[in-house]
């Protein structure tokens, strides 16, 4: 595969996995909230093509839920990432790239839904949580996203030479752009 053709298909696949994935652990926070507080999941939508939700049939205590999906929506893919960084993984960089599409997301998400209070953040507001703490969390997270993605252009093949993107990195992006593509037809749409 000649490398700029690599360059296009890693990025690609890169972003659409990364808005996949991000939406992935977003929701698994919002279930896992539910679970651990006695609430009730009915439904979880994860559908490639559609903004993913998960809605509840009982929920005891909305506020840990909703803030179960930003919270475990940052931490996840962070861990994930220091464990690739521990097992001194050779595509580091991918999940690198991830816990800072999430960080950034995530965190643009809850400090520009505040002022709406919209999704999230409205249910947030509803049920106490001040407006400052949503602003905290997105000036908090935001910037960390970005800090994870500065000078990650040469790995990703964004500067003049495209040659250093890998064809293992394009394979595991495709790889794990496929898995969430199914995982999200498996789980739900609607």
């Amino acid at each position: 595969m000649p490398p700029r053709l690599r360059q296009v298909v890693l990025v690609i696949s890169l972003l659409y996995g990364c808005w996949l994935g991000m939406q992935a652990v977003h929701e698994l926070g919002h279930v896992l909230g539910a679970w651990l507080t006695g609430g009730q999941v009915s439904q979880v939508v994860l559908h490639p093509l559609t903004i993913s939700h998960t809605d509840l049939a009982h929920n005891p205590h909305p506020l840990p839920v909703v803030w179960g999906g930003p919270l475990v929506g940052v931490l996840l893919p962070l861990v994930g990432w220091a464990a690739a960084c521990l097992a001194r993984l050779p595509e580091q960089h991918l999940l690198r790239f991830f816990a800072g599409f999430c960080l950034l997301a995530n965190g643009a998400n809850i400090a520009g839904g505040a002022s709406a209070g919209i999704g999230d953040c409205g249910e947030m507001l509803r049920h106490g949580t001040p407006i400052w703490l949503l602003w905290a969390f997105g000036l908090l997270t935001a910037p960390a996203g970005l800090r994870l993605w500065h000078g990650q252009g040469r790995q990703l093949g964004l500067s003049v030479d495209p040659s250093q993107v890998t064809l293992r990195a394009v394979a595991v992006s495709l790889t794990a752009l496929a898995a969430l593509v199914i995982l999200g037809l498996i789980v739900g749409g609607e």
